[in-house]
């Protein structure tokens, strides 16, 4: 599996923790955020972590700036995305087997370092359920068009 990972200055730490935390469990983890503490647009790597995810060069992504929901909104800009602010595990699980998220999200200044582990282990071990779900998902697709 490889996953796309982004973040902006404020959440160099947690992307660091949640970047090795991957690599650990055998995910490639390809790395476009900031190491840098200088100012960094959170756009920049919501859109090359959409990007990335649905041009089918990563398996899906994981995206941090304060609080989650700036970076996904710049994401979901790209066609295809899916990605969803999560700040506990049964959102983080719910958006994968109902909404078939692509990208998760989630803020630095909003979950620790534990907690946001287990939002990335409900997001992964989750799966789509498909079924009366499906029509919503395409509902969403015919908006992208």
């Amino acid at each position: 599996m490889k996953l796309a990972i982004g973040n902006d200055h404020v959440a160099i730490e947690l992307k660091m923790a949640i970047k090795s935390y991957l690599e650990e469990k055998g995910i490639e983890v390809l790395d476009v955020g900031t190491n840098s503490p200088e100012r960094f647009d959170y756009p920049i790597s919501g859109i090359k972590v959409g990007q990335l995810v649905a041009e089918g060069q990563a398996d899906g992504g994981v995206l941090i700036c304060g609080t989650g929901v700036g970076i996904s909104i710049a994401a979901n800009k790209v066609k295809g995305v899916r990605a969803c602010v999560c700040s506990e595990p049964y959102s983080a699980s719910m958006s994968k087997r109902h909404n078939n998220s692509n990208i998760i999200a989630f803020g630095s200044k909003v979950v620790g370092v534990e907690l946001a582990k287990m939002i990335v282990d409900a997001w992964l071990g989750a799966e789509y359920e498909g079924g009366r779900h499906q029509a919503r998902l395409d509902m969403i697709a015919r908006i992208e068009e």
